[in-house]
């Protein structure tokens, strides 16, 4: 009964401090309860509490001369005998040569605590190793104990440690203590050689936060590292390995060069940088053994001793990892850095190596994307190029010159991915970081949290940061704004994350949810101006979102002063807003009101900024759209002495010079802003149509046939499957890169069916034909699947749709018609489309099917100026007066600056007999007086 209450009491004290839970440790042992018993007797015996070697129980045996007899047959009989080597082995053997079994698992806990720096939990153990009177001819526990309260000083202080700042002894007394510890082991001498070297390391450490360099760098020069590498060491000499490397690296480097020339600068150098080598690769081995203790069973008992949890890394050992790459990049040696960040990202993962590995991923990004370019780019896998190693004073790379004591294990090479270039890896690593610090950010929200969610969300930021640099390389905006909405779960009122969301959101088309971030973004900082202007510009320009636009503009143009820079833009959005919401007006009053006050608004901003070019383009835009086109002269020429290439501003000068009936300056002015922005289709259209005014259709065809060849050299994206799928180029950015490499997928080219070559052959027979094959090159062009923005392709039906005008114009029927076709191919529920159908069909005298086709058109778009006058005037044309009459009142109500809608209006009129037709003719010709070339509208209205 005695020997289990033992037992049980000292079972239960071991697993207190050693942490060890479970069942009784005889059943995990397999041992027999009598025997547990001697166990838990010797502990006691050697804790003094039964002490059967010195004979002092006179006064137990006063009290019970028994009790002495059965303690004495106790130590006779229980005395547990376990080998080291073999601990089921029963043999007798002497008793110096055999260890306790509560010996060998306070020895192993105690190396597995030093291993994984759990400091905390040392001086206990040091205490029971004290009481068992284990190391009692050597200092070793002392040591220890040295250890444990040096590593405690350097993690309470890591902050000042980074800065270089020395630690005082009067102001860290566990420093104290540990340096007067270790001057004691080391003044008497007792320790053993391995003992020694590692009492040698702790002195190192003490002179190097204390800033005494040169001490440091000679205690490490006493160290014998070839002890520290020997097989079957304990794993925590390959974290003492991977310190001393780092200390001796860190104490050359720190120490003053004024007297040293510069050879033995070099090799000072040299020696350092091989120091940091040395000490990562010992670094990751050492993380990497650390995992194999901790993950495999332990050799007697069985069982795994702690679940694998981050461990905190401390000063030397971050030095350790860091220090190679990072005294590379700070010298300069770019390629040898980025190798190194690379061979240590390629090491096996391991326990405690996340943040690591984290810092190194960042750091590898941003060198690539600052400072390797798109040409000097080399495969991961391989070493730098010659070149780059020549610029660096270097022969090859460090790692090749200087190998390593203790290799980790690294991933094989083999049927892995290998990006093609810089940006694809950068991105690449990026990703793969950014979904580790997401994953593992801080969301509490409470007080205690703050510093880590603060430390969290900077290095996720620095990640975001990045990934939005790569990305925007290669515009692709909707996965960094992917990105960036899974960084919200950790970003609450985070500025600087939702700026960038709403940024790329922006980006990326995505107006709404672009517009719902900044007006969170103007909720955190509700004194920035320019946050509502960005949710205004999106609004405008991508939305039409008109009240919204109106109400954020006039917020910020409120603010007065305090808006600062940002007024005379606030004023110009809400400029911009009143003008448009005047063009989509239907009643005449309300688009006056609106115009006047557009003005207004213009007229202010301009006043306020009068050296802005594009408010005096717009206010300029404005009086010509309500025709007061002498007057917008002024500002114009103001917006052109301050920006002369301004594409709008010459192409608003070309439409006033038409609209005053100067066809050819006006051409002349389009030439010289084609010669500036050629590739600019809405310039080319307005050259139609002043070609067309001046030469006729034909000489305007010419340039439909050039604006074909242009679109087809700049968007023709369909040729898919002949791209090189491994580049990571867009397809747009490829055509830009390469344009002589590619071919055409589609022969696009106007029709001309008055060939000479067919002119045996009869007209009909002429058109099946051609008709035929273009119909089959349609029915190829519709079966490919378009790919990019949907403007890319309006473009194109446009001037299929124009150069079917021309053909109209000109006479030529059956080209028309296959213009026509081919822009109803792309889409063939337009109205544009449906217009020049119906037009055709009226040239051809097929009255019912054009009015069909007018009625569908106005059916998709019922306020079309061109669609409602020609409704209007083929019902006039078919006898329905009347009705003819109602649909071109409509047409002047809602376009009342349409000369053709007031002539129209008139002939409908007159046909009544009506004696308003003269009025509506002489409104047609003060209007057409002052009518452009091409609506004023066609300038695009946008911030």
């Amino acid at each position: 009964m005695l020997y289990q209450q033992l037992s049980q009491t000292a079972e239960r004290k071991l697993n207190d401090v050693t942490g060890w839970a479970g069942s009784s440790s005889a059943a995990q042992l397999s041992i027999p309860p009598g025997r547990a018993a001697a166990a838990a007797a010797e502990f006691y015996r050697r804790r003094g509490n039964i002490d059967f070697c010195q004979v002092k129980m006179s006064g137990f045996q006063k009290e019970n001369d028994a009790a002495k007899s059965l303690f004495r047959r106790l130590e006779s009989a229980v005395t547990p005998i376990v080998s080291g080597e073999c601990g089921h082995h029963r043999d007798r053997a002497p008793m110096a040569s055999r260890v306790s079994l509560t010996q060998l698992r306070l020895e192993a806990e105690l190396d597995r605590c030093r291993a994984e720096c759990q400091w905390d939990k040392v001086p206990a153990l040091v205490e029971l190793l004290h009481a068992a009177r284990v190391h009692e001819d050597d200092d070793y526990l002392t040591l220890v104990m040295a250890e444990a309260l040096l590593e405690e000083c350097l993690l309470e202080n890591l902050d000042l440690l980074r800065s270089l700042t020395p630690l005082l002894d009067k102001t860290q007394p566990k420093l104290c203590r540990a340096k007067s510890l270790l001057n004691a082991v080391l003044s008497r001498g007792c320790l053993m050689p391995r003992y020694l070297n590692e009492a040698l390391l702790l002195m190192a450490k003490v002179h190097y936060v204390q800033g005494r360099y040169w001490d440091a760098q000679g205690m490490c020069a006493r160290v014998g590292l070839e002890e520290l590498t020997k097989e079957d060491q304990p794993t925590y000499h390959l974290r003492l390995l991977a310190e001393a490397f780092a200390i001796k690296g860190l104490s050359l480097d720190h120490q003053t060069v004024s007297a040293v020339s510069r050879v033995r600068l070099s090799e000072r150098e040299e020696e350092s940088m091989s120091c940091f080598l040395r000490a990562c690769d010992a670094a990751l081995s050492y993380m990497q053994e650390l995992d194999k203790t901790v993950m495999t069973p332990h050799s007697k008992t069985g069982k795994s001793t702690l679940p694998p949890v981050d461990m905190e890394l401390g000063y030397f050992l971050q030095a350790a990892l860091q220090s190679a790459y990072l005294c590379l990049l700070q010298r300069g040696h770019l390629a040898q850095g980025a190798h190194q960040l690379r061979r240590v990202l390629r090491v096996v993962e391991s326990r405690g190596s996340q943040g690591f590995r984290k810092s190194a991923a960042r750091k590898l990004a941003e060198v690539l994307l600052s400072s390797v370019s798109e040409d000097s780019y080399w495969p991961p896998l391989g070493p730098p190029p010659s070149a780059w190693l020549h610029r660096e004073g270097a022969a090859a790379s460090k790692d090749a010159i200087y190998p390593t004591v203790k290799p980790p294990h690294r991933y094989s090479s083999d049927s892995c991915f290998c990006p093609q270039d810089v940006v694809e890896e950068a991105v690449l690593v990026l990703l793969i970081t950014e979904s580790m610090s997401s994953g593992e950010a801080v969301i509490s929200r409470l007080p205690d949290q703050a510093e880590a969610r603060q430390a969290s969300l900077r290095d996720a930021t620095s990640v975001y940061d990045l990934l939005t640099i790569g990305m925007a390389r290669r515009g692709q905006y909707a996965m960094i704004s992917e990105c960036l909405e899974r960084a919200m779960k950790f970003s609450f009122n985070e500025f600087h994350l939702w700026h960038q969301l709403g940024l790329s959101l922006m980006a990326a088309g995505k107006g709404v949810g672009a517009v719902s971030v900044f007006k969170e973004c103007t909720r955190l900082r509700p004194e920035d101006p320019s946050l509502p202007l960005l949710a205004v510009k999106i609004c405008i320009n991508q939305l039409h979102w008109l009240e919204e636009a109106l109400t954020l503009s006039q917020r910020v143009a409120s603010m007065g002063k305090e808006a600062g820079e940002f007024l005379p833009r606030a004023y110009l959005s809400v400029g911009l807003c009143y003008s448009l919401k005047a063009s989509e007006a239907s009643l005449r009053a309300d688009r006056n009101e609106f115009n006047k006050k557009s003005l207004r608004a213009l007229s202010k901003a301009q006043s306020l900024d009068p050296q802005d070019a594009q408010i005096a383009m717009y206010l300029a835009l404005q009086l010509a759209l309500v025709r007061q086109v002498s007057a917008a002269m002024e500002p114009l020429q103001i917006a052109l002495s301050l920006r002369g290439d301004d594409v709008h501003s010459l192409h608003l000068l070309t439409l006033l010079l038409s609209a005053q009936k100067h066809p050819q300056p006006a051409l002349e002015t389009l030439n010289l802003a084609l010669s500036q922005h050629p590739s600019n289709f809405n310039l080319l259209f307005t050259k139609v149509k002043l070609e067309e005014a001046l030469f006729g259709p034909a000489a305007a065809l010419q340039t439909c046939e050039e604006m074909l060849q242009e679109w087809q050299s700049r968007y023709d994206v369909s040729r898919s499957s002949e791209t090189d799928d491994s580049s990571s180029l867009p397809i747009a950015e490829k055509s830009e890169v390469i344009p002589g490499a590619r071919k055409p997928s589609i022969h696009l080219t106007l029709p001309d069916f008055q060939d000479a070559s067919t002119s045996s052959l009869s007209p009909s027979s002429v058109a099946a034909s051609r008709l035929e094959a273009a119909l089959s090159e349609v029915s190829d062009m519709s079966s490919t699947r378009r790919q990019g923005p949907t403007y890319i392709w309006t473009t194109l039906e446009r001037i299929w749709l124009q150069a079917g005008e021309l053909f109209m114009a000109d006479g030529r029927l059956k080209e028309a018609q296959f213009c026509i076709a081919e822009a109803s191919c792309l889409f063939p529920n337009s109205h544009s489309v449906l217009l020049q159908r119906g037009r055709l069909a009226e040239l051809r005298g097929h009255l019912e099917e054009a009015k069909g086709l007018y009625d569908e058109a106005l059916a998709i778009h019922p306020t079309g100026e061109s669609i409602l006058v020609h409704m209007g005037r083929l019902l006039v044309k078919t006898g329905r007066v009347h009705l003819g009459e109602k649909v071109l009142r409509d047409a002047v109500q809602i376009h009342s600056t349409s000369h053709e809608a007031w002539s129209g209006l008139g002939e409908a009129l007159q046909c009544l007999g009506s004696s308003q037709a003269p009025d509506c003719f002489l409104t047609a010709l003060d209007l057409e007086a002052f009518c452009p070339i091409r609506p004023f509208s066609i300038i695009p209205r946008e911030l």
